[in-house]
């Protein structure tokens, strides 16, 4: 689901034109930054999928940490803070919520496996609705998300560009980014 993340940060930013892109892209993908240390100390884990080879989803994933509901809560919230010297309180609130916004996306597609507590504490049900297990109808969703992003984006862009007179190449250039680099990732994620 990561185009699909950085899709959501674009369409964000369509709407937030004083919080930075670059930010609004680090938040979307704060969760996962994080539990990259986390799995190489073998905190959290992934596992096949019995009966799936490989592809598109074929892990299920054990980030109980970073993306169980509270640690989740709390990871965006200390990000959207992190900020707080650099940019006033909104585009904090929004850096944070944009964070969070990557454990909703994932709560559609991960099969049930994000825990509500951090480590799983109290065994309570573990959450995911699994549409991972239609890898096409998934992709079509990041996908769409990929393309109203880049077009936001270059709407919200442009209209600032010809209201000051310049930078309209710039407005294009980087909504063509956000389509390309997004679709690439979209298309090794789907073919790994």
């Amino acid at each position: 689901m990561i185009a699909g993340h950085f899709g959501f940060a674009a369409i964000v930013k369509s709407r937030e034109r004083r919080t930075p892109l670059w930010a609004l892209m680090l938040a979307t993908v704060w969760l996962d930054i994080i539990f990259v240390p986390l799995l190489l100390a073998h905190f959290e884990t992934f596992e096949p999928v019995p009966g799936v080879h490989a592809g598109y989803g074929a892990v299920i994933i054990h980030a109980n940490y970073t993306h169980s509901l509270l640690g989740a809560l709390l990871l965006s919230a200390i990000l959207g803070a992190a900020f707080l010297w650099r940019w006033n309180q909104r585009s904090c609130i929004v850096i944070a919520l944009v964070a969070f916004s990557h454990w909703v996306l994932d709560l559609f597609v991960h099969r049930a496996d994000m825990p509500i507590l951090p480590g799983n504490a109290g065994h309570l049900p573990m959450l995911g609705i699994g549409l991972w297990q239609y890898p096409w109808a998934v992709a079509a969703a990041e996908c769409a998300l990929v393309v109203a992003g880049a077009w936001l984006y270059w709407r919200a862009a442009r209209s600032i560009t010809i209201a000051a007179g310049v930078g309209k190449r710039r407005a294009d250039l980087v909504s063509i980014l956000i389509l390309i680099f997004g679709i690439a990732v979209l298309a090794m994620d789907v073919m790994s």
